[in-house]
């Protein structure tokens, strides 16, 4: 069997640091944790984009994305069994092959973290104020004004401690669950009577198909996804975190894509001018609220608007606010980040000083973007790169740390399985936008110079409590 080491969930002292956070989610809150970071209808927002770049297989395009983040979080799995700490890959890999590591896997990650919440309070602002245009009095309130409100809810539903989050949480992804249920449904139904058509196209279409469009149609799904990782991120506020954690992950993961899959290829049905999609685009990011205007006329087109808004700018944007805190937590509680950015509040548990420096950071990028005609297609196309670059240094720490350093002879998880997700997410990422490709790899750049200036100044990276992760002789227990 597989050599590992087996670690207290709650023993913090055993890495170096002290409990600063509360131990009380299960594996229910942190699957619906991820599941909401992820958002059950996500697609309706990039539905257009993900159709047009993959040639309509927009099925296949989410397909793929979920199969190959299995291997990813199957990766994590075996990563939060060893360090089950907050900071996700920057721990795993810091620990796992060195804490130099460890701060460009985090940096890189960190890019993804930053930029997701901005454009997930953009897409809402944007989707309220055309949603609440006919509505008299509301019709009057400006994108920014509606931008800032959600800033404003979700830090203060954050600052309150991790318990009042999970809970809002919760509620609120039974909502889009309901929600999702409604336009499925809707949109089978007219399908059954005639107002479209069934298609295998959405999965497969022989005058489109070349891997290099389905992969960068991949490239786009994976937005949908990203999220599911933000799970381990929660590990030191998760009972049992060794092994709810990667439940949980796996659980989200799973449940998500199936979810995008089924409601891509209902609205893949009603779309109105596939040609026409595939050829100019979705400039105005309502190819999928078309689409289901057909199945149900103007009430369902509205509906889909309403939950987009309020789904990315409270639920959505606020678990990924919560995500990028605890990342920034856990750097600058290791000195890679300004100390003061792993102030706990005593009251609450939670990373106050991170959670404000997110919501400063978001609220200016996202106002910037506002007033640019581009601005959400930008931020969409940024987003993915740097957090492939992070999978694959968790693939490899894998690799390294249970192979050579544990010498574990269970090939199956520790060699077969990071090499098939190193595979699958090298392609993807060779397959990406090249303005992501660019800006990830110049921001990956900035973080091998940020490293080698803190060489300069004497502030080399390092973890506290190394010792049990490189100790030389394995334990031998059963994965």
């Amino acid at each position: 069997m597989a050599a590992t080491t087996a670690y207290p969930a709650d023993d913090l002292q055993r890495f170096g640091y002290q409990g600063q956070l509360k131990r009380i989610l299960n594996t229910r809150q942190l699957a619906a944790f991820g599941m909401n970071y992820m958002l059950p209808i996500s697609p309706m927002a990039v539905y257009g984009a993900v159709y047009a770049v993959s040639g309509g297989m927009v099925v296949l395009a989410y397909l793929i994305g979920m199969v190959a983040l299995m291997f990813t979080a199957a990766s994590y799995g075996q990563m939060v069994k060893a360090f089950p700490l907050s900071g996700s890959v920057y721990n795993y890999v810091g620990r796992g092959i060195g804490a130099p590591f460890g701060f460009l896997a985090g940096w890189s990650i960190l890019l993804d973290y930053f930029l997701v919440p901005s454009l997930l309070y953009l897409v809402a602002a944007s989707s309220t104020t055309a949603a609440a245009a006919p509505v008299g009095v509301l019709a009057h309130i400006p994108a920014w004004a509606w931008f800032v409100s959600f800033v404003l809810v979700n830090t203060v539903i954050n600052w309150r401690g991790i318990r009042m989050t999970s809970i809002v949480i919760t509620l609120t992804l039974i909502l889009e669950l309901t929600v999702l249920a409604i336009v499925v449904f809707v949109g089978l139904w007219a399908v059954a009577t005639g107002r479209g058509h069934w298609t295998w196209s959405p999965l497969y279409n022989s005058s489109t198909f070349s891997w290099h469009i389905v992969l960068a149609g991949t490239s786009v799904a994976l937005l949908s996804f990203l999220g599911f990782d933000g799970i381990s991120l929660l590990a030191e506020e998760a009972q049992d975190a060794a092994r709810r954690v990667r439940t949980a992950m796996l659980i989200a993961l799973a449940g998500a894509g199936v979810l995008f899959i089924a409601q891509t290829w209902v609205a893949a049905m009603l779309t109105p001018d596939p040609a026409a999609l595939i050829a100019n685009g979705d400039p105005a990011g309502t190819a999928f609220s078309d689409a289901l205007a057909v199945a149900g006329g103007h009430w369902i087109a509205t509906l889909c608007l309403v939950a987009t808004a309020l789904a990315w700018g409270l639920p959505d944007s606020m678990a990924a606010q919560a995500a990028v805190s605890r990342l920034l937590f856990a750097m600058a509680r290791d000195k890679q980040l300004p100390s003061f950015l792993a102030k706990v509040s005593r009251k609450h548990n939670s990373p106050v000083a991170a959670i404000l420096v997110v919501s400063v950071l978001n609220t200016a990028l996202g106002l910037y973007m506002l007033n640019r005609a581009d601005g959400t297609a930008l931020l969409g196309s940024w987003i993915n790169f740097g957090a492939l670059i992070a999978f694959t240094l968790l693939h490899v720490t894998v690799i390294y740390y249970y192979l050579i350093r544990r010498r574990s002879r269970n090939l199956f998880s520790h060699l077969l399985v990071p090499l098939i997700g190193l595979a699958i997410i090298g392609t993807v990422m060779w397959n990406a936008r090249t303005s992501a490709q660019l800006l990830g790899l110049a921001w990956f750049g900035l973080g091998v110079l940020v490293m080698l200036i803190m060489y300069a100044v004497g502030r080399r990276p390092s973890l506290p409590g190394m010792a049990p992760a490189h100790s030389p002789t394995p334990v031998r227990q059963a994965v």
